[in-house]
């Protein structure tokens, strides 16, 4: 009922304002205690007349796997509203089968103990970037990761598989900062190391947060951290592009079925992919949840999209793999007034 009300907060912000009121738990790491990520937030909530209520778990490098014994008093304290995980920053850019073994099955049972002690939680996924030139650390090991772009397409691939998989929201924070790093050079966005936030960087992050729990235009936040008037307006104009004005996009949560028309698709049943393994094609079917207007989205296993369809037939789509080369691949399904889920697929030659 909770993402009921919310949806209607966003489709009326231009009529009422309502003042909310939110207790948040953070689990993360530097990324997240850097320039107080939570009480940046707060602030911000607090100048359009809403209210945070936070505790953090941040120790330094800390991974979910570690969370898992770390944060397990704070999570069982329950009565959160919000639970946000952000898994260490290299992790999840690591090859898939590092992924699928230090990092996934972590993400899910943190969930799980999440959703046990809180179970009107919900859970947001904190996507973090690419480091400014690369991880220079583990580039020899994995070439994907010697440049910004590599690193940066597979932690947002990475955390948009374990919010889909785990029905969670994701703050798109790496989204935003893609964005400005490309149109507005001007704004730095990092420390000197490469890779913390700078306070841009962290008040971006802020923004892509309120937008999140909220789901309020960031053009009307009021508080600025003390940036440069120009800074933060660009900063609070490319979270409302970006997040406020898509956030079906970042959300893979179940809605309760007074929705107004609005419904996740996860269960399996609803989509079939075959084959799969494919080397010429794959016909997606779908079962009576989907209708006209689905488009698919294909991404690469760097989180580039690379192929993009519409259905002709209202149960069935055929999806051209030929002039792709071999790998593993992630395909997404979208409606408008749905939210999606995502589903491997591995073209092999033929």
């Amino acid at each position: 009922m909770k993402r009921f009300l919310l949806v209607l907060v966003c489709l009326l912000c231009s009529l009422f304002t309502f003042a909310t009121s939110y207790r948040v738990l953070f689990i993360g790491n530097s990324y997240t205690e850097v320039n107080n990520l939570p009480q940046l937030v707060t602030d911000i909530a607090q100048s359009t007349g809403d209210e945070i209520t936070f505790m953090s778990h941040t120790p330094g490098g800390c991974t979910f796997q570690q969370h898992l014994a770390g944060a397990m008093s704070y999570i069982r304290e329950g009565g959160w509203d919000y639970v946000v995980l952000q898994e260490q920053s290299q992790l999840p850019s690591f090859p898939e089968n590092q992924f699928m073994s230090q990092c996934y099955p972590y993400a899910k049972q943190l969930c799980d103990s999440i959703r046990r002690y809180n179970p009107e939680a919900e859970i947001v996924f904190y996507m973090t970037w690419g480091r400014k030139n690369g991880d220079a650390q583990n580039c020899p090991y994995f070439p994907p990761l010697c440049t910004y772009e590599g690193m940066d397409s597979l932690l947002h691939a990475r955390y948009m598989i374990m919010a889909a998989d785990n029905q969670a929201l994701v703050s798109p924070v790496g989204h935003v900062w893609h964005y400005i790093r490309d149109h507005h050079p001007e704004i730095e966005l990092y420390q000197a190391d490469e890779s913390h936030p700078s306070l841009a960087g962290s008040y971006a992050a802020a923004c892509s947060f309120y937008a999140t729990f909220f789901a309020k235009d960031p053009t009307g936040i009021q508080y600025d951290a003390n940036l440069p008037d120009e800074t933060a307006r660009i900063i609070r104009e490319t979270a409302s592009r970006l997040v406020f004005d898509s956030l079906s996009s970042w959300s893979f949560l179940p809605l309760d079925d007074d929705t107004v028309g609005i419904s996740l698709i996860y269960d399996e049943a609803d989509m079939f992919v075959s084959p799969n393994p494919a080397s010429y094609q794959v016909v997606v079917s779908f079962g009576e949840l989907y209708n006209e207007n689905t488009e698919l989205y294909l991404y690469n296993q760097g989180g580039q999209l690379v192929r993009r369809t519409s259905t002709t037939d209202e149960f069935k789509v055929v999806m051209p793999l030929y002039d792709l080369p071999d790998g593993i691949y992630f395909l997404q399904a979208r409606q408008p007034h749905r939210y999606y889920k995502i589903q491997k697929i591995v073209k092999v030659s033929q």
